[in-house]
């Protein structure tokens, strides 16, 4: 891991973290051809891909609901426990999450609100081929569900062989999924966008991928909706000399065993830690089976060495990091001067993959930095607002006349007039004009019935300077 020490007033600035930050124009190139034969030639098309990538297209994409249904019967009964231990935790976190209706009404009898509505459908990735992550199922599904989405459907690669997971499956059976596609890749996200002849187009895309379901995501977006362009997974834990360096660089490593570009920080005051920390990952190192992946993640992971608190904590608001943990005698105080982390996991016992599989905030979270300004996966992704306005005749009145004095300034005269039409209806107590040409006629005076003065003095620039 690289150091960066900094001190006095030095702090943390976003160049050092050497981020890549867009996605390659490659990989951006090659998922928008694929999108786009995708959206031409259909299951043909989306056919072609899979045998291409995956070396296997079954045939039919759908699983069928019998082998969904059953997959809980093909696992361990422990591990299906565990499932629906998670599943409760997740469900009862996301409840909390979700959105009402809300209306209020002026003195004026005017009422204006906002209506909360169910997104109709959406498509849940998850990968798979090599890997299986059943919980990333329950993390996509279950909002979805609670939200009030009526189809939830899943796009996962198969196997080498043709299958999907069992894992997968019973996760996707605990969790409701409506339907399961066995189809992957940015081939899944274009069929999804736009629809197939046996794979159903959705409102929304949601869920982690490689790149190249990011990048096709991201080309998707505007025509769909998505949640997020996820990039590489990464951890960053926040210590002082209270921290055990054992259990910091075992939960280094939990984040690094991801991906090869999974990235790792550290963050601390005390200058003793990161050589403890080393010295503890050399010794687990050795004995994991995810040695080299674990090692190449941690290669390019980054120490920061701050001689103060204050430092630390503005380097993490820095990096803005997916996944934040306070190894800290006094975390909870920290928890009110973090900013920006998707996650933040409070005190030593706050392992991160507790929040991974079964604490109940959602694991699907912002990457690269996006926590600056990003959420976690959640309720409210899949729900959708429309702001409603009921005006009374006597909030026309109290209102359309600054309407008409807005809309004189920016020149919109018919905006100015369909205010000010309504105005004498107010006034007389009805709904329509006895005489609709009467009522056209003047229909300046109706729009603008009093002339702005003009500005005493233009703006120019070697004014406002």
């Amino acid at each position: 891991m690289r150091t960066i020490t900094l001190t006095g007033a030095e702090r943390l600035e976003p160049s050092d973290l050497e981020r890549s930050g867009a996605l390659p124009r490659k990989v951006m190139d090659a998922a928008q051809s694929i999108v786009d034969d995708v959206r031409m030639h259909g299951d043909a098309a989306v056919r072609t891909y899979c045998q291409r990538f995956d070396g296997i297209c079954p045939g039919s994409f759908r699983v069928p609901d019998a082998v969904v249904s059953s997959a809980g019967k093909e696992v361990d009964p422990a591990f299906l426990k565990a499932l629906e231990r998670a599943y409760a935790h997740i469900r009862d976190f996301h409840e909390r999450q979700k959105e009402q209706s809300w209306f209020t009404s002026r003195d004026d009898g005017t009422t204006v609100g906002v209506k909360v509505t169910p997104v109709a459908s959406v498509a849940l990735y998850v990968p798979g081929g090599r890997a299986q992550y059943p919980s990333t199922v329950l993390m996509d599904a279950i909002p979805a569900k609670v939200a009030g989405v009526q189809r939830v459907i899943m796009l996962t690669p198969p196997q080498r062989d043709g299958s999907i997971s069992p894992y997968t499956l019973a996760a996707a059976s605990v969790a409701g999924v409506d339907e399961v596609y066995a189809v992957g890749g940015a081939q899944a996200i274009a069929a999804a966008a736009y629809g197939t002849e046996t794979i159903p187009r959705v409102a929304k895309v949601v869920g982690p991928g490689n790149a190249y379901v990011a990048a096709a995501k991201r080309y998707v977006s505007g025509d769909v909706g998505i949640d997020m362009v996820a990039g590489p997974s990464e951890v960053c834990v926040l210590a002082d000399e209270t921290a055990d360096p054992v259990v910091v660089a075992a939960d280094l490593m939990a984040q690094a065993e991801h991906d090869p570009m999974a990235t790792c920080y550290l963050v601390t005051w005390d200058s003793s830690l990161p050589s403890r920390v080393f010295a503890a990952m050399e010794h687990l190192l050795v004995q994991s089976p995810r040695e080299k992946i674990t090692r190449e993640s941690l290669d390019h992971g980054l120490v920061v060495c701050t001689v103060a608190p204050e430092a630390a904590i503005a380097a993490v608001d820095t990096i803005a990091p997916e996944h934040l943990e306070l190894h800290c005698a006094e975390a909870w105080s920290m928890l009110a001067r973090i900013h920006n982390a998707g996650a933040i996991f409070v005190g030593p016992w706050s392992s991160e993959p507790l929040g991974d599989y079964v604490a109940g905030p959602n694991h699907t979270l912002p990457t690269g930095g996006t926590a600056a300004f990003s959420n976690p996966l959640g309720v409210y992704d899949f729900q959708k607002r429309s702001s409603v306005i009921a005006y009374s005749r006597e909030g026309v009145l109290n209102d359309a006349p600054s309407v008409q004095v807005l809309a004189q300034a920016e020149g919109l005269w018919a905006h100015a007039l369909s205010a000010g039409l309504r105005i004498p209806l107010a006034h007389a107590q009805k709904d329509c004009f006895e005489n609709e040409e009467a009522a056209c006629e003047n229909a300046n005076h109706t729009a603008w019935p009093t002339v702005l003065d003009s500005p005493k003095a233009s703006m120019k620039p070697e004014r406002l300077s």
